[in-house]
């Protein structure tokens, strides 16, 4: 129930979450390179079940030119030498079931922190055989690493709703529509953020209104920068 209150909140309001960051770039032989920022949004709603909790979400974000912090649009890949068209962050839905399992703390003066490292390796939605260009592997292999921090007296309250502030780190590989075929290496996100009342404008105005709002119902196959790559391809 803590860790509910402090990603989302127990008695099923939206909760927004607002981050923003730097994405890096290397290759066996080359890098880093700091490559994008990144700022995005996720819009959650928890719904507790028999099963334990349901954690439904949309999430937007945007690749931003490293320096003036601008959304790009058109990324020249410093690797490749090519121009690419940038595929932003539109993932609807993100729902998770997180069942009843405590989550990993460490209490750091009067703050609590929730550890959450999700490894993934799955078979990739972008077989290498069919998509050369977009995809250095058969198996998509990543990690995501979530620290959210929490004061004490906070969770010691009724407040269905805590705030919080969190790190996240990202390894995973290239991204599809850098076009980085077989090429060794990946990306690093290295954001941070927090539960926020309101949006950025800019963000606000990208995203739309469908992303301000979670999902009110668990269902659909969750939406990643590669399920959304291989559908865009095969329309």
């Amino acid at each position: 129930m803590d860790f509910i209150r402090v990603r989302a909140s127990a008695d099923g309001a939206e909760t927004i979450s607002w981050w923003t960051g730097d994405v890096y770039g290397w290759q066996d032989d080359d890098g880093p390179h700091h490559l994008f920022g990144f700022e995005g949004i996720n819009v959650a709603r928890a719904v507790e079940t028999d099963e334990g909790w349901q954690l439904l979400t949309r999430e937007v974000a945007a690749y931003l030119d490293p320096r003036s912090r601008e959304i790009l649009s058109v990324w020249e890949n410093p690797i490749t030498g090519r121009s690419v068209e940038v595929q932003h962050v539109f993932n609807d839905p993100v729902n998770q079931r997180l069942g009843n399992y405590p989550v990993p703390t460490t209490s750091l003066g009067d703050q609590v922190v929730f550890n959450v490292d999700i490894r993934l390796a799955y078979p990739s939605p972008l077989p290498v055989a069919k998509y050369p260009e977009n995809s250095a592997n058969d198996t998509y292999r990543a990690l995501e690493l979530f620290q959210f921090f929490a004061a004490e007296a906070d969770l010691k309250s009724d407040m269905p709703d805590v705030p919080t502030v969190f790190s996240w780190c990202r390894v995973s590989p290239w991204l599809p529509w850098m076009a980085m075929g077989p090429r060794g290496g990946g990306l690093v996100y290295h954001c941070r953020g927090a539960k926020v009342s309101s949006v950025p404008e800019r963000l606000r105005s990208f995203a739309g209104e469908h992303f301000m709002h979670a999902p009110t119902e668990f269902g659909g196959r969750n939406m990643t920068s590669w399920t959304a790559f291989a559908d865009k391809v095969r329309r």
